[in-house]
């Protein structure tokens, strides 16, 4: 099923005020918030109190090299190393009824885990996110006849720390998250931003279970980003494809930071949707 829709912060319903205890036939989800480049599972915080009290479970997993986890850095770092991150939390909290999501780049890592562990997949969301398939399975892919990154990559990679450790502020101003004017996430990101690993990003994905395919997959297009909005590149067959939900949400790219309320009440109609759906297969 298919449709295209657009969130107002105006259409929400008011969020229920005490916490929901999930029972076997619940709608209710254990959800999985894979944060992007530069952030940290402290990014999905507000969402994930907001997604509990309506009585789903969240988990916000911090990748290595990242956030809190920043001391565990290393050239070694990348695209695997985040797989395993998200897969063991999966396996070792026995998750099985998951809605995966990532943003930005971690695009490319929630469609590995889920690669690994579909059959523990309900939904898998794309929050922004880059959409890997055939021809671009890497954040960064190379040119397939010379097998060399673009030339702005061997740019920008000039100015990383010690030379894997990729700096925001050098490429990019506080507009390619939120606008400034939305002074408290402004703050939050001035004091939380870490570097991240290069690796994430060059990696080449490698799949052999389909990845995303018939996983009821879900693109969310943040169209109240004014900055460099997620490019047709990054969204790739999310648009028009045939198991795909497209959702254009009114928020920045950073939209969990600005408008929790609207990207809660978004992820559990996506959980009510889901369970419409299994009703009736």
């Amino acid at each position: 099923m298919q449709f295209n829709r657009r969130y107002f912060l105006g259409s929400l319903p008011l969020l229920a005020s005490t916490a929901v205890v999930p029972n076997a036939q619940s709608r209710f989800f254990d959800f999985v918030l894979v944060h992007g480049t530069w952030h940290g599972g402290w990014v999905w915080r507000s969402v994930a109190e907001k997604l509990q009290k309506l009585g789903h479970r969240v988990w916000t997993p911090t990748c290595t090299g990242c956030g809190e986890r920043i001391h565990l850095t290393g050239p070694q770092v990348g695209l695997d190393t985040h797989i395993e991150d998200i897969s063991n939390v999966i396996k070792f909290e026995d998750l099985s009824e998951i809605i995966l999501v990532g943003h930005s780049f971690a695009g490319v890592t929630i469609t590995g885990v889920a690669d690994q562990l579909g059959e523990r997949v309900k939904r898998i969301v794309f929050f922004d996110a880059i959409v890997p398939r055939p021809g671009r399975l890497a954040g960064v892919p190379k040119d397939p006849f010379s097998g060399r990154f673009p030339n702005w990559w061997y740019e920008r990679s000039k100015k990383f720390v010690e030379g894997y450790q990729m700096v925001m502020w050098d490429d990019y101003p506080i507009e390619m998250l939120v606008p400034p004017d939305e002074t408290s996430a402004v703050a939050l990101l001035r004091n939380r931003i870490t570097t991240h690993p290069a690796k994430q990003w060059t990696d080449e994905l490698e799949l052999k279970n389909g990845g995303w395919d018939g996983l009821s997959p879900v693109f969310i297009h943040c169209v109240g980003q004014n900055y460099r909005r997620t490019s047709e590149e990054m969204i790739g067959p999310a648009r028009t494809g045939r198991q795909w939900q497209f959702i254009e949400a009114d928020c920045p790219r950073d939209g969990m930071l600005t408008h929790p309320d609207l990207i809660a009440s978004l992820f559990d109609d996506l959980a009510k949707n889901q369970r419409a759906i299994e009703k009736n297969v």
